[in-house]
This record gives C-alpha cells, sequence and structure tokens, in this order.
C-alpha cells in the first residue's frame, strides 16, 4: 500500500508528464487493436470463400439450357468436379431477394430477366481449379467466369500485407512507449535524487525505493491499453451497421462480446509487460 501511495503521488505532482505517456500508450494499443480487428476480419472473408463454391460461370442470355445441360455433363466427366450446381435466373432472383431484403427500392428495380443464370462449381484437388476455369471461359455459352482462387489469393496477399504494416506499426509505437516512460520515469528519478539519498540512509533497500516507480510505469501502460481499447471498439461498434450492410453475406457480426474481453485482457497483459520493461530499464539507467 505504501508503495501504492508513493506511485499515486509521483504521477499527480506531473501531470503533464503522465499525460504525456499515456496518451503514447493509447496511441500504441488503439493501433494494436484496429490491425487485430483487420487481421481477424479479414481472415474471416477469406474462410467465407474458401467455403464457396470456387468457380462460378455466369451464362450469356441466349444459352440454351439443353447446351447448358450438355456443358455441365462435359465438366461432370472429367472426374475432376466433386460438386456441380445450376442456378437458374428465377433462383438468382430469389437468392439476389433474399441478401437485399432490408432495401426494397434494390428489389424494385431487378427482375429474373436481367439477372444471369450461372453453374456454381467445386473441384476434387484445388489445383484443378484453372483447368475448369479455363475450359469454361472457352465456351461460346459464358459471359464470364469467377474464380475464387484468385479472390482468395489476392485477399491473403492484402491480409499478409496489413499483417506485416501492422507488426511494423505495432513495433515503433511500442519503441516510443517505451522511450517515453523510461524518460518520464528518469526526469522523475533526478527530481526525486536527494529524497531517495535520504531514503537509503535511514535504511530503505534498492527494491523498496525501485517499486513505486516501476509501478508507475505499469499504470501508463494499463491505462493506455483501456484507452486505446475503448476508443477503437467503440469506433468499430459505431460503424458495424455500415460494415455489416457493405459485407452483407459474410458472416462477421456481430462480434461477440467474449473477443471485445479477449482483447482487453490480452491487452492488458502486453501493457504490463511494457510498463514493467521501460520502467525496470529507468530505474536501472537513472537508480543507481
Amino acid at each position: 500500500m505504501a508503495h501504492l501511495n508513493t506511485t499515486w503521488k509521483h504521477i499527480r505532482r506531473s501531470p503533464y508528464q503522465a499525460i504525456a505517456a499515456i496518451l503514447i500508450m493509447t496511441l500504441t494499443f488503439f493501433v494494436v487493436s484496429i490491425f487485430t480487428f483487420v487481421f481477424l476480419g479479414s481472415s474471416k472473408i477469406i474462410n467465407f470463400f474458401e467455403s464457396k463454391p470456387q468457380v462460378t460461370a455466369f451464362f450469356k442470355d441466349e444459352a440454351k439450357q439443353e447446351n447448358i445441360d450438355a456443358l455441365k455433363e462435359q465438366l461432370n466427366s472429367t472426374g475432376k468436379v466433386a460438386s456441380i450446381k445450376f442456378v437458374s435466373k428465377e433462383e438468382a432472383l430469389k437468392i439476389y431477394k433474399e441478401q437485399n431484403k432490408e432495401d426494397p427500392l434494390l428489389l424494385d428495380l431487378v427482375t429474373a430477366d436481367i439477372l444471369p443464370s450461372s453453374l456454381e462449381i467445386s473441384t476434387i484437388k484445388i489445383e484443378d481449379l484453372s483447368t475448369v476455369s479455363d475450359a469454361l471461359k472457352k465456351s461460346p455459352l459464358v459471359q464470364e467466369v469467377i474464380f475464387q482462387k484468385d479472390v482468395v489469393s489476392s485477399l491473403t496477399s492484402w491480409t499478409n500485407a496489413f499483417r506485416q504494416i501492422g507488426i511494423v506499426l505495432v513495433s515503433i509505437f511500442s519503441l516510443v512507449s517505451i522511450f517515453i516512460i523510461v524518460t518520464v520515469i528518469g526526469i522523475k528519478i533526478s527530481q526525486k535524487k536527494y529524497e531517495i539519498e535520504i531514503m537509503r540512509l535511514l535504511g530503505a533497500t534498492t527494491w523498496y525505493v525501485r517499486w513505486p516507480f516501476i509501478l508507475e510505469g505499469i499504470f501508463y501502460a494499463v491505462v493506455g491499453a483501456f484507452l486505446g481499447w475503448i476508443i477503437s471498439s467503440s469506433i468499430l461498434l459505431y460503424t458495424s451497421p455500415f460494415l455489416s450492410s457493405f459485407l452483407r453475406g459474410i458472416p462477421i457480426f456481430p462480434i461477440p462480446l467474449i473477443f471485445y474481453a479477449g482483447l482487453l485482457g490480452g491487452e492488458i497483459v502486453l501493457a504490463v509487460i511494457l510498463g514493467v520493461i521501460s520502467s525496470y530499464l529507468a530505474v536501472l539507467r537513472y537508480l543507481k
């Protein structure tokens, strides 16, 4: 309790230094939270596309049903197809209505005639996707082919890029946070030089003198982590309706509360580690 009282006195007597340390920690953990949201969200999107039919072929309006059936049989005969499903114009309209049921204006503008029929195809082996896709593109019946492997590859590339950017930014902000806390606590130690000498003359141990400064570093880090989590989570909750509408059909939202709680717990643990490291470096450097 004595250490906590001393720590609070240190913080209260230098409010501007405390605010600076807390702000940089807040920014650090805001970045951690944002990139955690982006990474996990993109992972869910990738998993969603991987679970869908891997090749979708949209037919021209003039394509006749018997020709489509013949193409379907031709694909089945290759032995490379795991499943194949024909989606008629009417079924495409039902899917469209289900996906846009909350927007009546879009429903009034679309009819079955303007939607293409399609084949949704999954292959037994991932390496056969290119072969099937190329065969469909050569067919005069087919207007467009969507190759899910390309979509997944692009998403994976973007996710890896975001992950690398996130790691770099978090590392930079963490180093800056450590530097700021080391500087702040170093200034505190310098200001209390004579007070510390008196404590030692009275028999105080080295760790008795160090603990208030270490607890101060932990305080800055934990408060910053909590504020960064609050700000980032509030932004995500505020933008969830827009993102949910934009990513319609992809099961990302609502995000369970346990995820937010787990993220907060992980960030607090990381904050304690950063706080201990930075404050311990300060006492080693300035408190001989």
